[in-house]
């Protein structure tokens, strides 16, 4: 059996085939009859395998071809798949210049998204000809529009390729081969992969690093010869670099200061990592958005002349006998529901075409209109979009008409390239048009990653939203999606536009954020909200904050209001937990200074002595400009003796410090195990009306096993 013939019978089943099945037993033919024709010397000498993929490629990349796979039914699709691979590994290795694929992005046709396996953690993912036994084809008859689409890309194509442009830097992405062979997120993941994994050829640059982490789904065995193996690529998610808090000595340091801390991102980034069968980066946990995930039933101040109320509990460490946690816990004024201001809402929404995943618009949408029906009559909303230029869809809209702000919401579609800047610029100036006195005014930003249109760097988009908060315009950031994700970015941005940073991986989640606790997400009760913690040296000898890393201050800046800081909304509630050592602990870690200076105890105030701590607190009411102070000292009467007499509350919280510092891992954490978290989460859930702490155990048991494989 030759190749022509084997070719030849291939392409008289010309999609739509009557025989599905037939034609993948060709394409299969095919192949064997390639390797035999390599088996009997039929093959350029020294380049066997580089004359049969160049050949295959050759043979199904032709004009004629082209009309037919791309154009054709999802079997056909499915086709194009190896034959990509080897074409870009055949074009990197001989150091042909491939094309910008975003030159060619408008004559793209549609089609059905592909069902290839994808790589679990670790595992590679097999891309393969076969076609499962009752897949029919799908899309029905070639259709004139869709022909003439795929020609006018092959002959597009044809003309790019053709430059000598040895020097040109591949740059086809995963959304990019997406596009171009109608695939759905798994099968670009492997075709981006395949590209990448072929060696550079001179004069290249290095590919970009894909931006998809693989979810699991089994994938049978392959067979010894034919399907591309592809490792999984590392992600392009971006994380805030930052090292975890150390051990302080209090003779040397005794003042702690920070900002407050409201998201819930890093939780959502972990549930999504342990539900996929992988472990988290431990750059995405942040410790204290894991604790305040939890919603906790702290006392709250009685009446808002008075916003915050702390509780300080001490009591001792789960994982280490020697040394004290300090639980400090505030709870904000509850807005009643009556007396919420109205609001003045700016949906600024990315859809560029990355955005084209069941995971990102489409949820995205859905989370939406969850909160326009949460919104009063008398509320407004606005709605811009960006992806490469941005657009107002929707003027400000009194909910009153939600039909209208419902549609506009259905109808947005993705497509074009993220401008998120430009887009920033046009929903400020909409809050700004509709701005409500002594309302809520806020831009909530949803997006699946970086904005590479227009000024883009983090200094250019901080200097951006730090002008425009000037105008009283809170920012709220919602992640959405996998692969491409910049929380190091929304981070930036939520930080320094009076903002706060969620990620919405699920329907259940966007319904927490929007819907449930709608009014800590909309409705804030304080800015530049700082805590400064100081330790007594004669009780204390050293402590390590747990988390809030990336939320650290100068000891100078709490007294400072021109710094910023943190927002609390209504019914917030913040946790911070310090873990200390006192006097004379076998854990202290630091010497006594030679030099030290050591007042007599006799000199010291006798109340002072038994404090332990000094907790202050740093805030200013919406729309004030200098802030107010609230203070409450920490002694022995905080203290219980055992674990299993602290609160409720303050045992579940310390359970979800504990699983975001092994996560992290912290070597504080390392003989305390998974199980011994599980337990003590387990004996503290007590009312989980929403299920979010019978969730948490879950994660714990996931991360559990995955760290034993």
């Amino acid at each position: 059996m030759t190749v022509d013939k084997e070719l030849e019978k291939l392409s008289r089943l010309t999609p739509p085939a009557p025989d599905p099945e037939a034609r993948a037993r060709a394409l299969a033919a095919a192949m064997q009859a390639f390797d035999t024709a390599e088996n009997n010397a039929q093959a350029p000498q020294g380049n066997a395998k580089g004359w049969r993929q160049s050949s295959i490629i050759n043979w199904i990349w032709s004009p004629a071809m082209n009309k037919k796979f791309l154009a054709g039914s999802a079997l056909a699709t499915l086709l194009v798949i190896p034959a990509a691979g080897y074409l870009t590994i055949e074009l990197t290795r001989n150091g042909s210049p491939i094309v910008d694929q975003t030159e060619i992005a408008g004559n793209l046709s549609r089609g059905e998204a592909s069902k290839q396996p994808v790589a679990t953690a670790g595992q590679p993912v097999t891309v393969t000809p076969e076609i499962p036994p009752q897949a029919p084809a799908e899309n029905g008859p070639v259709t004139e529009q869709s022909v003439a689409d795929a020609q006018g890309l092959q002959d597009k194509e044809s003309q790019i390729l053709a430059k000598p442009d040895a020097g040109r830097t591949s740059e086809f992405d995963a959304d990019d081969i997406a596009a171009l062979t109608n695939k759905s997120e798994s099968s670009a993941a492997a075709l981006g992969a395949a590209k990448r994994s072929a060696p550079a050829a001179p004069g290249i640059a290095p590919q970009q690093q894909l931006a998809e982490p693989m979810a699991v789904a089994p994938s049978p065995a392959p067979p010894a010869d034919g399907p591309i193996q592809i490792q999984r690529d590392p992600g392009r998610e971006r994380f805030a670099n930052a090292a975890a808090n150390p051990i302080k000595s209090v003779a040397t340091d005794p003042v702690s200061t920070f900002s407050a801390d409201v998201d819930s991102a890093s939780y959502s980034f972990v549930r999504r990592s342990l539900t996929g069968g992988a472990m988290p980066d431990p750059q995405s946990v942040r410790v204290e958005e894991m604790i305040n995930y939890f919603p906790y039933d702290w006392p709250g101040p009685d009446n808002a002349d008075q916003p915050f109320k702390a509780t300080v509990t001490v009591m001792p460490t789960p994982w280490n006998h020697d040394t004290e946690l300090m639980h400090v816990a505030i709870k904000g004024y509850d807005i009643a529901p009556a007396t919420t201001p109205r609001a003045n809402l700016v949906f600024l929404i990315d859809v560029s075409g990355s955005m084209d995943e069941p995971d990102k618009l489409p949820l995205l949408k859905s989370a939406f209109r969850l909160l326009v029906n949460r919104l009063k009559a008398d509320d407004t909303v606005s709605i811009v979009t960006y992806a490469g230029n941005a657009g107002t869809v929707l003027a400000p809209t009194r909910v009153a008409e939600k039909s209208k702000i419902l549609s506009a919401i259905d109808g947005l579609e993705p497509g074009g390239s993220t401008g998120g800047a430009e887009g920033i610029e046009a929903a400020y100036d909409l809050a700004k048009q509709a701005f409500v006195k002594d309302g809520v005014n806020r831009v909530m930003l949803a997006t699946d990653g970086d904005f590479n249109v227009g000024p883009s760097s983090v200094e250019d988009l901080k200097r951006i939203i730090e002008e425009k908060r000037k105008d009283g315009i809170f920012l709220t950031v919602l992640g959405f999606g996998r692969g491409n994700l910049n929380d190091s970015l929304m981070q930036t941005l939520a930080q320094n536009g009076n903002g706060s940073a969620a990620y919405i991986d699920t329907l259940a989640e966007a319904q927490k954020t929007l819907v449930e606790e709608a009014g800590p997400t909309l409705f804030p009760i304080a800015s530049d909200v700082k805590f400064q913690v100081e330790f007594n040296p004669e009780r204390i000898a050293e402590y390590r904050l747990i988390g809030y890393e990336t939320r650290a201050l100068n000891r100078e800046d709490f007294n400072n209001d021109r710094v910023d800081a943190g927002d609390i909304g209504s019914g917030h509630s913040v946790t911070a937990i310090y873990e200390i050592t006192p006097k004379g602990s076998p854990a202290v870690m630091n010497d006594d200074l030679r030099y030290g200076d050591k007042a007599p105890a006799e000199t010291a105030d006798a109340a002072r002595q038994d404090e332990l701590a000094f907790v202050k607190m740093r805030y200013k009411r919406p729309g004030e400009d200098k802030s107010a102070i609230i203070t409450t000292p920490v002694n022995d009467s905080n203290a219980v003796a055992a674990v299993d007499a602290a609160p409720q509350d303050v045992r579940f919280s310390v359970a979800v410090a504990a699983f975001g510092q092994k996560l992290s891992r912290i070597a504080a954490l390392d003989s305390y195990s998974y199980q011994a978290i599980a337990d003590l989460a387990a004996a503290s859930r007590g009312t989980d009306s929403f299920g979010y702490r019978s969730d948490f155990l879950g994660l714990v048991r996931l991360a559990d096993g995955l760290s034993q494989r």
